[in-house]
């Protein structure tokens, strides 16, 4: 299989079929006798992107872009993506989008991915600039009045927001997901103005919107999850560790502190106060835990007997993913909130982890999913019961683990950290094995990229706003609190 068409139908045949180790090795091939192919060097860089080799992807596709690939604004915005999202470096993934508008001024998501990005980064003038740029090439574009609304309400504008969103709104024909993104935008400005009754109005129709715009395969299934909650708890403990962590073998010193906790809970704004710390690197929402537990077969019941080489394996691959995009960092953070199904594996892992565990007062952080558009991830965020069942189960889960490793988790209550934050961050900061520093305290310190559905929320100082807002919405809640049952004893 040495000529180039052999090769060629190969390589082809193992990217259509999804072998992502098989179509790096016949494209590798294959580019050593057709080094010129843009084509080539695209797929490559596809392959290694879906193979997590970050780094490589990014040279692939600069090779294909180098080779004049057609398109080559779609290649920047894979660049960009990678960029930011997965390798940590934001200036340059800020210079791809721009070249990717500078080649095609109508290519609409590289706007709106030069849009987030911005928001990412605290830019708010500048990112309102971008998705007003990306309304003048699609004027029905959802994400785009989404996001200058937030920032408007962000901004203290919130006022003449709902009429212009009710305008989009009624525009015949509006796709669903658009409805979906509108309608958050909506429920929020109306929520800022003090309008309950028509802002929960808004929210239902923005997830009845968004639930029509998922893929059927992707909603909710109450009886699946729980039968994956109970193979969880069905593990065995990990094996406990067979030396202090100072003479560990398997390099726990290494290891990032885990956050994780429901989605919506204050792990964003936990991770920042740590981050304010000189020893504290925040690594934001790493995948790298989920994609390893994806990528196992019969996963979870592999663990109960996995033999170390798998767990030396996995844990290299962790490390190693982690120090390319942090190598300098003393401690760093894994702020992944549904990490809180993985904690079997973790200690795997790293026996001797550390679990900060974010909670928040039940209703207060189901309201706040309800009124959150996530990605199609979220299966159960789009009708409140189903909230109310996967937190359920967090809480069935949370107390096994709680059970297993007593001393290795950590919960940390967003209401107290936003009403008494000082005595609640230095129990944290001794848990995490770190002295006292007042920079924790100071607003606006840490980390300027912050990657969150909350962007906006998480950068403004301390508040109690958000502390019981389900009171605002106390009547349409009343079937949840009846379902959350022993749970809403929390309240």
């Amino acid at each position: 299989m040495n000529a180039p068409s052999a090769l060629a139908r190969h390589a082809s045949l193992a990217l259509r079929e999804g072998r992502i180790d098989d179509g790096i090795a016949a494209y590798r091939a294959l580019l050593a006798v057709e080094p010129d192919s843009a084509t080539h060097w695209f797929n490559f860089g596809y392959l290694l992107r879906c193979a997590r080799r970050f780094d490589e992807a990014v040279a692939a596709y600069a090779t294909a872009l180098e080779r004049g690939i057609d398109r080559p604004e779609e290649v920047h915005l894979n660049r960009a993506v990678i960029l930011s999202d997965f390798l940590d470096r934001g200036d340059e993934a800020e210079r791809d989008l721009r070249r990717a508008i500078a080649i095609a001024p109508g290519f609409l998501a590289a706007h709106l991915n030069l849009g987030n990005l911005l928001e990412d980064r605290g830019d708010a003038a500048a990112a309102y600039a971008v998705y007003a740029d990306a309304l003048a090439i699609a004027p029905r574009n959802g994400r785009a009045l989404a996001r200058m609304a937030a920032i408007d309400v962000f901004a203290g504008r919130s006022k003449p927001v709902p009429a212009r969103l009710r305008t989009a709104l009624a525009t015949p024909r509006m796709p669903a997901d658009a409805i979906a993104e509108i309608g958050f935008a909506l429920g929020s400005a109306l929520d800022a103005e003090g309008a309950y009754a028509e802002a929960f109005a808004a929210y239902e129709a923005a997830n009845r919107a968004a639930q029509a715009a998922a893929h059927p395969a992707l909603r909710y299934d109450r009886a699946a999850h729980e039968r994956l909650i109970d193979r969880l708890i069905a593990l065995p403990p990990a094996p406990l560790p067979s030396a202090p962590l100072p003479s560990n073998p398997h390099n726990d010193a290494r290891a990032p502190v885990f956050v994780c906790g429901m989605f919506r809970s204050g792990s964003t704004l936990v991770e920042q106060i740590l981050s304010r710390h000189s020893r504290v690197t925040a690594g934001g929402e790493l995948e790298t835990i989920p994609a390893l537990a994806g990528a196992l077969p019969s996963y979870p019941e592999i663990l109960a007997d996995a033999p170390q080489a798998l767990i030396d394996s996995l844990r290299a691959q962790y490390l190693a993913e982690a120090n390319a995009l942090y190598p300098d960092a003393d401690l760093l953070t894994d702020k992944r909130p549904d990490n809180f199904l993985h904690i079997g594996l973790i200690k795997r892992l790293f026996p001797h982890a550390r679990i900060v565990h974010t909670t928040r007062a039940p209703l207060d952080n189901i309201l706040s999913i309800f009124f959150l558009y996530f990605d199609d991830s979220i299966t159960y965020g789009h009708r409140l019961g189903d909230i109310a069942h996967w937190y359920g189960q967090y809480r069935r889960l949370m107390a096994h683990w709680r059970a297993l490793y007593p001393d290795d988790i950590h919960d940390v209550a967003y209401d107290a950290v936003v009403r008494n934050p000082a005595p609640t961050i230095a129990a944290l900061l001794a848990f995490c094995g770190l002295d006292w520093e007042d920079d924790v305290l100071a607003h606006g310190k840490g980390r300027g990229l912050v990657r969150t559905a909350s962007v906006w929320q998480v950068r403004q100082p301390l508040h109690q706003r958000s502390s019981g807002r389900w009171r605002n919405y106390a009547e349409q809640l009343a079937a949840v609190r009846a379902e959350l049952g022993a749970f809403g004893a929390d309240l």
